[in-house]
């Protein structure tokens, strides 16, 4: 399964806290220019279902550059990006949605995040039971825990923010692969060996009853993370399916307890007109729970897309029965239409 890897790793994508807040490729603000030239854009008929959608269709000719050597970025540098002043406060509702699905076509392809096939998804508290297995998380306001999606690159686009709470935090999982690789090399080496995943009960198109994937895995000399401890918690208590054994559990508790370090993680909150991308494979994210505004239309919303990309890494193959291809640059991950 995995080929030989490095004691250490020596990559853009290792930050640890604050120090992204200071790399170059994190915070692009828009230019009056290139506001104007989304307002312009998201004035066009454009079809509200991204798979029709592409960069002809949606012209930015100054931002999309940016958007291009962003792209670049988040495979080959920090892996995140915050893009500041999308005039979502000109936009209804609807045209926000239309302009986030034109502004991400210039960095991939969506891909599914439902059995239902929504290619853009409301994160937003609905007051449905924290505690149900059968609920998202993004539609709750509690607290997530550090996690990754099924894509290569997620996205955010901020339209309304919270009364309190709702803050943004990121940990660089290479750079957690770099501190278990000092503190427990023998945790990491557990890390490396796969852990079984329980289906999600929304994945509704999947027919497995689980997978088994590694939480750090390399191919072809390309590192990848992923990690959703949930889903292998659920699993764990299965009786049907195979147990976490007790080096397993504790080198889930430390990867967790090393992401939690103050000096590891950075937070911040986006605001309204924030676009926050990041790629899965370098970066594990999470939101602090928070408190709604009282009146509806005040309340805490924010659009989330996957997105695969034409410039992403090789995969190991234990990762194909999620993610559907492992070639570099393939369409891959989402979620499966029920059938």
């Amino acid at each position: 399964m995995n080929e030989t890897h490095p004691r250490k790793l020596d990559h853009p994508a290792v930050w640890k806290g604050n120090e992204l807040l200071a790399r170059r490729d994190w915070t692009h603000q828009l230019t009056d220019q290139e506001r104007e030239e989304v307002l312009a854009a998201s004035r066009l008929p454009v079809p509200s279902t991204p798979k029709f959608t592409s960069p002809e269709r949606f012209p930015l000719p100054h931002l999309g550059k940016r958007l291009h050597a962003i792209r670049h970025d988040l495979e080959h540098g920090s892996g995140a990006t915050l893009i500041q002043g999308l005039p979502v406060e000109d936009m209804s509702e609807e045209e926000a949605r239309r302009t986030f699905i034109g502004l991400t076509c210039w960095l991939g392809i969506p891909v599914s995040q439902s059995s239902a096939g929504d290619l853009v998804f409301s994160v937003r508290d609905q007051g449905l039971p924290k505690d149900d297995p059968k609920v998202r998380g993004p539609i709750t306001n509690r607290r997530l825990s550090f996690h990754t999606d099924r894509c290569d690159v997620i996205g955010f686009l901020c339209l309304q923010q919270a009364m309190t709470g709702g803050e943004n935090e990121l940990v660089s999982s290479p750079a957690l692969y770099n501190e278990i690789a000092t503190l427990r090399p023998d945790l990491l080496e557990a890390l490396m060996q796969t852990f079984v995943y329980k289906r999600h009960v929304v994945d509704g198109g999947n027919q497995a009853p689980y997978c088994e994937q590694p939480i750090f895995s390399f191919c072809q000399g390309h590192f990848a993370a992923s990690f959703l401890r949930v889903l292998i918690d659920r699993a764990d208590e299965d009786p049907d399916l195979p147990n976490l054994s007790e080096t397993q559990r504790e080198a889930l508790d430390f990867l967790e307890d090393t992401a939690e370090r103050p000096e590891m993680h950075v937070r911040f909150r986006q605001q309204t007109g924030d676009a926050l991308f990041l790629n899965n494979w370098v970066n594990f994210h999470r939101r602090s729970a928070f408190t709604d505004w009282p009146e509806p239309e005040k309340r805490r919303h924010l659009l989330r897309i996957w997105l695969s990309v034409p410039n992403s890494r090789p995969l190991d193959p234990c990762f194909l029965p999620n993610f559907g291809n492992v070639g570099p640059g393939a369409v891959r991950g989402g979620m499966l239409p029920a059938t």
